[in-house]
């Protein structure tokens, strides 16, 4: 007996172990050494079952394994509902949508986490006998995607959308469109998710966009929807209007400096700046404090608190605008923070959210100064002068960092006692969370959603309860604010807004499926014989339309059979960032529009990080593709796949080094059915998902593990197939490995349950590795094999023969049975295996999919308890493999026999 270097514990020999545990560090990563590329080489028409009577190959090779078999799934419908006629088909359904990627680029690997969640829900669901509808689809993201086209037009022909028609310009984003929504489902295709592509779905589509537009003229005749002129959120670099959802604030803790989009140099933020306002009449001021000196252009009054008492004697007294002589009214209100400043504020209500709830509550006017595009209004070129000051004028071009530095120059001018506080504690600086542009508050008229009373009917009755898998979650969704929804935006692309304006002489604005109907409409209404009337030029928000996805996407409003059938879905799953972008307004939507929430329950999982914690960027270089992973990629393609994206040059050279760090030799082959394995081996709820390339190769060494079982499998099983009819006569350690399968499927059922798929993989791993081959499968390997030194003992005994045909018989069950269990997780390895498993050459016909096979369950399998065995030894082997895992090692232990 010796002992394993530092480890304190016997040597075993006679069964090899190979510890291969799901590392946590790029540098413990397993070793990779460059692998023959094995090809698929038979001709097999596309669409055609690929032929498993060849030879198997010496070792597994992901191109080998992956080829020809989801030609062959699409072709036969295979993941198409109207494929229920099992035998073992039950009368139930399940539905789902995968979460529509936009078309703004291809997917990356937190699509790729989605699509392996929902597809191993999916195919154990449709091995189970349901019927499975996953709809396929892609979301047109309208400010995301024309952003997207608007650079590539800029960097390769030197043209801004201005250039263009609306026409010409939407005819570029369709050219857009159709090449990257194809290289979308390629991806998805390759990932091997089992679509029902005869009803994929494009959120412009004619027959979309027919139920957007009812969705729109539905709620508008109920009153839900409503233009009207009101403060939102302006981007200035978009020039259009944004949800109050879609604005980030990030806390500044005094002076800031920022990068803003359309800006060359950074910005300052988060200085105060305190300057008066003289008393009209009186002797003395008013000092004011603001981080937004620029907009004093706008000041219409003063407020201060009631109960200040440096501010008594001044209540209901005016200030006078050294600028534009108006005068400004001191008024009181409980709002204004005494602690804050001087505790006195500028109310400027066209461009502050507090100062216009203050203007509704003190019949206040309201002054736009900066116009849509950021700069300084018309009125505001020129001021009224005080008697004997020069004119001074502010360019109407001057934007934010310029127009703060010249109101600040003006001041001291108009000798208004300007004092800058840099000490600022804190500032919430609202910025728009896709682009990082600083947010300006405007006075627009927009069309709105009013969310209250949609909210109320959604979580009346404790729908909530049942709807989201955790507690937590459901509080989550009950904090959300039911304030109003502003769903138009100033854009090209996207669904325009089924509004028209009818001109007459009191003009008004309506709503209608087609102006046609609308004139109609509106000359039985009027009585006018002759009215023209002009399409809104806006679009609605992204948003607004994918709210309706779980049931657009069947057909409504058409009560089609399909929206009888699967609607509502049975689960929603999706990244916990949509919460509130997406889930609550599908929620909302679908109450009010089909009567039912649109799914019974919503799974969501954390977000996909790179290796050392940090969310997935472009600028970051961090965002890889999954197909970079399947097939590998050089570092020298992955570079060039970032000088050909629309990175500006400081963010393509911090993504080109951070690449060299992280692979400095690329990313090797890994496949699809490892990247899957390994995204779903981690937990999904709570801490965000740190993925490393190392972890999927591990779980690439377990498909070679498997693919050598198999070869091992292939070579004893002869004829030898039938099934043991008693387990009565058959050795201990044949009885344990039944216990430990039937535990495992058991194990499997409960956490499928739960939707914890890491348990399922674990079990599934453990099972397989340390249970069946390292135990078993060098236990009957004597016995199997019929070594020579046996052979001439045992040969010709009745034992010998009942001894093989049972360890026979259950190897193949075990092996049969897991590969059944992994393939939700696995489809294409496990496919390949079990077809080998039921040889097919030409001519032959076709075996059924392992796809369509019944999903192994506990209830079908006879039950076992590890109790009854009389192997000690299987304790000690369980503590020797646990205790290497532990340590990542990696080692061959060899000896004569168990027992």
């Amino acid at each position: 007996m010796f002992y394993l270097n530092s480890l304190d514990l016997p040597v075993l020999t006679g069964i090899v172990v190979w510890s291969v545990g799901f590392q946590t560090a790029e540098d413990e990563a397993v070793t990779w050494r460059e692998k023959q590329k094995i090809v698929y080489a038979a001709q097999t028409p596309p669409g055609t079952k690929k032929d498993t009577s060849l030879l198997l190959p010496s070792s597994y090779c992901p191109e080998y394994v992956e080829s020809s078999w989801y030609q062959w799934w699409e072709k036969e419908g295979f993941f198409r509902p109207e494929q229920h006629r099992l035998s073992h088909r039950v009368d139930q359904t399940f539905a789902l949508c995968i979460p529509p990627p936009n078309v703004t680029g291809t997917l990356h690997l937190g699509h790729a986490l989605t699509v392996a969640v929902e597809d191993a829900l999916v195919r154990r669901r449709r091995m189970q006998g349901y019927r499975v509808l996953w709809v396929p689809g892609c979301d047109h993201a309208g400010i995301a995607t024309q952003t997207v086209v608007e650079r590539r037009l800029l960097r390769d022909g030197g043209k801004r959308r201005q250039d263009f028609t609306r026409k010409q310009f939407l005819r570029e984003v369709w050219k857009w469109k159709n090449e990257t929504g194809e290289e979308i489902y390629h991806q998805l295709r390759r990932l091997g998710a089992s679509l029902d592509w005869s009803r994929a779905c494009f959120t412009m589509d004619p027959g979309f966009s027919r139920a957007v537009t009812e969705a729109f003229v539905r709620l508008s005749d109920s009153g839900l929807i409503y233009r009207s002129e009101a403060l939102v959120n302006w981007s200035c670099a978009l020039e259009s209007a944004i949800s109050d959802i879609e604005v980030d604030s990030q806390e500044l803790s005094g002076q800031t400096m920022l990068s803003v989009p359309g800006y060359k140099d950074k910005v300052e933020f988060g200085t105060m700046l305190t300057f008066a306002y003289p008393l009209e009449g009186h002797d003395g001021e008013v000092a004011v404090s603001t981080t937004r000196p620029e907009t004093m252009l706008g000041d219409v009054a003063v407020a201060v608190h009631p109960d200040d008492p440096r501010y008594q004697a001044v209540h209901g007294k005016h200030c006078r605008h050294p600028f534009t002589n108006r005068l400004l009214p001191i008024i009181t209100d409980s709002v204004v923070d005494m602690e804050l400043g001087t505790g006195a504020v500028k109310v400027t209500p066209a461009h502050d959210h507090t100062d216009f709830l203050l203007s509704q509550r003190h019949a206040l006017p309201r002054l736009t100064v900066i116009g849509g595009d950021g700069t300084m209004t018309p009125p505001c070129g020129q001021w009224l002068e005080p008697r004997n000051a020069p004119i001074m004028r502010l360019e109407k071009d001057y934007k934010h960092g310029c127009k703060q530095c010249r109101i600040c120059k003006c001041l001291n001018e108009m000798h208004c006692n300007v004092l800058y506080v840099c000490g600022l504690s804190s500032l919430l600086s609202p910025c728009l969370s896709r682009s990082g542009d600083i947010i300006e508050p405007l006075l627009k008229k927009q069309w709105f959603v009013s969310c209250e009373e949609m909210a109320k009917k959604a979580i009346q009755v404790n729908w909530l309860r049942s709807l989201f898998s955790t507690n937590e979650l459901s509080k989550m969704y009950l904090r959300l604010p039911c304030s109003d929804w502003c769903i138009s935006r100033q854009l090209w692309w996207g669904h325009q807004i089924p509004a028209y304006q009818v001109e007459f002489p009191n003009s008004t604005c309506c709503s209608g499926r087609t102006d046609i109907y609308v004139n109609t409409h509106m000359h039985v209404f009027i009585g006018y014989t002759i009215i023209l009337s002009v399409t809104d030029p806006d679009v609605l928000d992204t948003w607004f339309s994918s709210g309706l996805f779980p049931f657009a996407m069947l057909g409504w409003p058409e009560q089609t059979t399909d929206l009888q059938c699967f609607y509502p879905s049975s689960i929603l799953e999706t990244g916990s960032d949509l919460i509130f972008f997406w889930v609550a307004r599908m929620v909302m939507l679908g109450t009010e529009l089909t009567g039912q929430l649109p799914f019974k329950q919503v799974l969501l999982h954390s977000l996909v990080r790179d290796r050392h914690g940090r969310k997935m960027s472009k600028s970051l270089g961090n965002v890889i593709d999954p197909l970079d992973v399947i097939h590998g990629v050089s570092l020298e393609r992955l570079q060039e796949k970032v000088k050909e994206g629309n990175l500006d040059p400081r963010e393509r050279l911090v993504a080109m080094e951070a690449q060299r760090k992280d692979f400095p030799k690329g990313i090797p082959q890994c496949g699809t059915d490892a990247l899957r394995f390994a995204l779903c081996s981690h937990k999904m709820q709570g801490e965000d998902i740190s993925l490393s390339i190392s972890q999927v190769l591990s779980c690439r060494h377990f498909c070679n593990k498997m693919w050598q079982t198999l070869k091992f499998t292939l070579g004893v099983l002869g004829d030898n197939t039938t099934p043991v009819a008693t387990l009565g006569e058959v050795h201990s350690l044949d009885r344990w490995i039944c216990s430990r399968l039937y535990s495992t499927v058991a194990e499997c059922e409960q956490a499928f349950e739960t939707y914890e798929l890491h348990v399922v993989t674990s079990a599934l791993y453990s099972f397989w590795v340390h249970s069946l081959c390292d135990v078993y499968m060098e236990h009957v390997k004597p016995v199997l094999l019929q070594q020579e030194e046996e052979a001439v003992v045992h040969a010709d005994t009745e034992h010998h023969v009942r001894a093989r045909q049972v360890a026979t018989s259950i190897l193949y069950h075990c092996v049969s049975m897991s590969l059944a269990l992994l393939s939700p997780f696995m489809p294409f390895i496990t496919e390949e295996l079990w077809q080998r498993l039921q040889p097919f050459g030409p001519g032959a016909a076709a075996q059924t999919p392992l796809c369509l096979q019944p999903y192994p369950c506990s209830s079908q399998l006879v039950r076992l308890q590890p109790s009854h065995l009389s192997f000690p030894a299987v304790t000690l082997f369980s503590a020797i493999f646990q205790k290497l895992i532990h340590y990542n090692t990696v080692h061959c232990l060899r000896f004569s026999r168990l027992m």
